[in-house]
């Protein structure tokens, strides 16, 4: 299928090791959004998408973004839809047990509210540089969670740096290693695709639009993560505030008529 832009998703970050195991309640926004990624998936299964390869026009109809559509149509809703459509089983499967994991080592030191506004906000990062830069292909269609786990990836990179957590050292700097191990390897062969000709290409604008994003919500609360707890949460919810704002007139300087 010429010019169709898809994402088969990142490799996993090796897993955490969590003394307190992986209960529901030390961790509902993760379990949330893997939910909610896996309800679409089996709608669109349940009305007639094909589970593995999906054509342009029913990822189309249940969300993914689009050129197209964004730019000329004016749907800019997709930006964030099409962080919860997959691109056959095997997308949504690598895309989840990533999500999952960064989820688990994120949302303790986030807050569910703080791990719910972060893949927000990457995800339309992502899905939005993805967007300009391909422009001029009105036919680039792509979808997955992916620019968002790059997102996530890029604040824990950041948030690891923290000297106030309250976990040993060592066992910080080798979480944060393999965060940083995993986003570089997925960048690598994000960019191999490049040169390769198939089908399927590794969309690494929106892996890279997620992922700066992410750092860029991540410096504001490195300083003050393990001090007082009302001060985090308006730093974080001053971040978060800061960066809706500047995505909304990244979006309008793009979509407003020249």
């Amino acid at each position: 299928m010429a010019g169709y832009d898809g994402d088969p998703g990142p490799l996993r970050p090796s897993p955490s090791r969590r003394a307190g195991g992986t209960r529901w309640a030390s961790a509902p926004a993760t379990y949330i959004l893997v939910g909610i990624n896996c309800a679409v998936y089996v709608a669109m299964v349940i009305h007639g998408v094909s589970p593995n390869h999906p054509n342009q026009d029913q990822l189309i109809q249940f969300g993914a973004n689009s050129v197209q559509k964004v730019l000329v149509e004016g749907e800019w809703w997709r930006l964030l839809t099409a962080a919860f459509v997959h691109i056959g089983f095997l997308h949504l499967a690598t895309n989840m047990w990533c999500l999952w994991n960064l989820g688990l080592l994120g949302e303790p030191l986030l807050g569910p509210a703080g791990l719910l506004a972060v893949y927000v906000l990457t995800g339309v990062a992502g899905n939005l540089l993805s967007t300009v830069v391909n422009s001029a292909n009105l036919d680039m269609v792509g979808a997955g969670a992916s620019g968002a786990v790059f997102g996530l990836a890029g604040v824990l990179i950041l948030l690891l740096k923290a000297k106030l957590l309250p976990v040993p050292s060592g066992e910080i700097h080798r979480l944060r290693r393999s965060v940083i191990y995993f986003a570089l390897l997925n960048f690598v062969i994000g960019g191999t695709t490049m040169f390769i000709p198939t089908s399927i290409r590794i969309d690494n604008m929106a892996h890279l639009g997620g992922f700066l994003c992410g750092l860029a919500l991540g410096v504001p609360l490195v300083p003050r993560i393990g001090a007082a707890k009302s001060e985090f949460v308006f730093r974080s919810w001053a971040a978060y505030g800061v960066m809706t704002v500047l995505l909304l007139a990244f979006a309008y300087g793009v979509a407003r008529p020249r």
